[in-house]
């Protein structure tokens, strides 16, 4: 309370909990282990936002000299740790065995002595451990051997292990031990990605062995697909689900991700794709008797359209369980917005490890209605303390007059060029560099910085691989020019009139509009107009605007991969032309800083520095926290004509397409900061709604965020 009162978010907060020693001959210490855990999973509940570290070779110090239990201990406390919600973890993390690779007799001695379990423990542990001995070659020769298991165990392990080069002599040995095709799937397939769906959602396998097993499961289904349609099988699944991305929005990928983990959980999905109409996601539901329905979005007004479909399902008396995911939901935002319209139960899921737990909650007659009770009561009180809590806004008017006080002497120099301007780059290689690969694993479930994340003992070795194929996949992308890369921009004479920036273009006047905070906690309420110089200033000021776009060649190669039914590739290239088009609207905001504006022709940064946003000016993009309205997008490719010169255009609810794409501003002065509007009062919303000449019903609904 003290930190967040003085301006500390929760967010930035870090608790380094106490992480004291165990098995040390005093039994009243036996339970430290347990209570640090107990105090990690009490700060995560009742503390929401804030990290927590902990010091993890202390808890093995009574093992000092005996490196074999203490590396062990530490892998196997992580694993718990971690599911109790620990952020972080001081430990030597190239001495740690991966957690599923330690036997597992030995493990639970471990665990015996970390869950203190019973009272000799540590005499088990250490007389275990002193039997020991490196059986590395064992273990690889143990590896190699699984070709000799029994079918039925060769095809699970393939499955589980991602190992798709023996399906084909696999699969026509089944048909000497199997009565058909569907027995085959129903069988040691589906007992192979039960293991998988069990040990992604239990932290032990991570989101690319995953795909990696989805694709030998398609590879293998296809390979039976002639046989079962002889003897005309028919596969039973877990559940039936309608997954669709809302209207207006384009984004696929986590969308994608979540079919993968439910089709290794035997559930039949229905992929409606993306820029789904509400119709029909009802009627396909409807038609198809579907058990469930999974929205997902990426951007702001997506979340309008999914309260649409939960109050159009109400009104037509349906009771449909509703998931909701993607980047711009919120538990809160369910709870407060989307449960409240709809009777059924709407369930946020948070990422694509949870949604197997959650639908296998809502299908089973004996768990659906408790589970459903227990997620509305805890939307209820999440509402409730939203309610409670909820910081009062100051009125606009007087937020308009402690606006963000310019220096008006540090206002940039005119650029060398004004106007618009139109690129195309063949040539990416020059973009490779600037990539954000900590963005690009936070893309498929992890969680971590780079490079430190490739040395993470629970998550480093997974990360590592994927790390690997996507840079032998960026090498294919370059060189054999899988895609090229498009840019519009423009510099501008510029200057702002409240909360407005005015550019002239072609001998008119175009007013960008942006919104000004009312819950800043400083002695000032920013709105990024504020970083321009006003009309009656004694300095002449400019802005910049930019879109660019990464564009997939004659080639194809998503739709290759699509055909092929490979998953992973498809996943990983679409992820690679995000980080793409990111390094590329980076690399284009350095030049402009450099040469075209080259307002910091002296600046000299490493690509470390760079992608750390060590440079003077901002590159903020319509949905960002410092402007979340995301219909200004429309005067931006308007003004840059971006739509004929780039090929690209806008949804109905403003989202690029195709992607990857990136649009925004340029703010040159060096005291432009990013900063989070935050909640919109309805006396800035009528102004908002004045100034872009709407109404103001249609101006909340752009707000809604807000």
């Amino acid at each position: 309370q003290i930190l967040t009162k003085i301006g500390i978010l929760p967010q930035d907060i870090i608790f380094d909990v106490n992480i004291l020693s165990i098995a040390n001959g005093m039994d009243e210490h036996n339970h430290y282990a347990v209570e640090f855990l107990k105090a990690v999973k009490w700060i995560k509940e009742n503390l929401p936002y804030v990290k927590t570290s902990g010091g993890i070779s202390n808890l093995s110090f009574s093992f000092r000299g005996n490196d074999t239990i203490r590396e062990a201990m530490h892998s196997v406390f992580l694993y718990h740790a971690i599911q109790a919600g620990l952020d972080m973890g001081i430990v030597n993390a190239g001495k740690l065995p991966v957690y599923e690779d330690i036997p597992q007799e030995f493990r639970k001695l471990i665990e015996d002595v970390i869950l203190n379990r019973r009272k000799d423990a540590a005499k088990r542990l250490i007389a275990y451990a002193e039997q020991l001995h490196d059986n590395s070659e064992e273990q690889q020769k143990k590896q190699a051997e699984w070709r000799s298991f029994p079918l039925e165990e060769r095809l699970s392990f393939s499955l589980v292990k991602g190992i798709g080069d023996f399906l084909n002599k696999d699969i026509s040995e089944c048909k000497q031990e199997f009565k058909d095709g569907l027995s085959v799937i129903e069988g040691p397939l589906m007992n192979g990605m039960k293991k998988v769906g069990d040990m992604f959602g239990e932290g032990k396998m991570f989101l690319p062995q995953v795909v990696k097993s989805a694709r030998v499961m398609k590879q293998a289904v296809s390979l039976l697909q002639p046989w079962i349609e002889d003897t005309k099988g028919r596969q039973h699944f877990a559940g039936k689900i309608v997954l669709a991305t809302v209207k207006g929005d384009v984004h696929d990928i986590g969308k994608n991700i979540v079919c993968v983990v439910l089709s290794c959980n035997n559930y039949e999905v229905i992929d409606l794709g993306v820029m789904t109409p509400t119709e029909q996601i009802i009627e396909t539901a409807v038609r198809q008797k579907a058990d469930a329905i999974g929205l997902s979005g990426l951007i702001t007004p997506s979340l309008e359209e999914m309260i649409f479909v939960a109050s159009e399902l109400e009104r037509r008396g349906l009771d449909i369980p509703l998931l909701i995911g993607g980047a711009t939901t919120s538990e809160l935002h369910t709870a407060l917005k989307i449960a409240s319209v709809y009777h059924a139960p709407v369930v946020h899921v948070r990422d694509a490890s949870q949604v197997a737990h959650v639908l296998s909650n809502l299908l089973n007659p004996k768990t659906k209605q408790e589970f459903a009770d227990n997620i509305n009561k805890k939307y209820i009180k999440l509402s409730h303390q939203y309610l409670q809590k909820h910081q009062p806004l100051t009125s606009f008017a007087e937020a308009q007059n402690k606006k963000f006080p310019l220096n008006l002497s540090l206002v940039p120099k005119t650029p060398d060029f004004l106007g618009v301007w139109h690129l195309t780059q063949t040539n990416l290689s020059p973009l490779l560099p600037n990539i954000d690969y900590t963005f690009f694993f936070k893309e498929w479930g992890f969680k971590g910085l780079y490079p430190q994340l490739l040395n993470d003992p629970v998550h480093g070795k997974e990360a590592q691989k994927l790390f690997e194929d996507a840079q032998s996949m960026l090498k294919q992308m370059t060189e054999e020019k899988w895609v090229m890369g498009k840019m519009s921009f423009g510099l501008f004479e510029a200057y702002s009139q409240n909360e407005d920036v005015i550019i002239r273009h072609n001998d008119k006047e175009v007013a960008l509009c942006f919104l000004r905070s009312q819950t800043s906690e400083k002695e000032y309420f920013p709105s990024l107009a504020d970083f321009v110089a006003p009309k009656n200033a004694s300095v002449k000021d400019h802005m910049g605007l930019f879109v660019v776009a990464i564009e997939e060649s004659e080639k194809q190669i998503s739709k290759t991969f699509e055909d092929n039914g490979d998953e992973y590739s498809l996943l990983l290239f679409k992820v690679l032309s995000n980080r793409l088009a990111e390094s590329m609207a980076e690399c284009l905001h350095q030049w402009i800083r450099t040469k075209w504006w080259n307002y910091a022709s002296e600046e000299h940064l490493s690509d470390k520095d760079l992608l750390s946003q060590k440079y003077q000016g901002i590159r903020p993009a319509p949905g960002y926290p410092s402007c979340p309205e995301h219909s200004e997008k429309r005067k931006i490719f308007d003004i840059l004509q971006a739509e004929k010169n780039l090929g690209i255009h806008l949804t109905e609810n403003y989202m690029i397409q195709p992607l990857p794409s990136v649009c925004g501003y340029y703010f040159a002065h060096p005291d432009a900061h990013y900063f989070d509007v935050g909640k919109i009062g309805d006396d800035q919303a009528e102004d908002y709604a004045n100034r872009k000449n709407i109404s103001f019903e249609e101006a909340k609904k752009l707000l809604s965020k807000s």
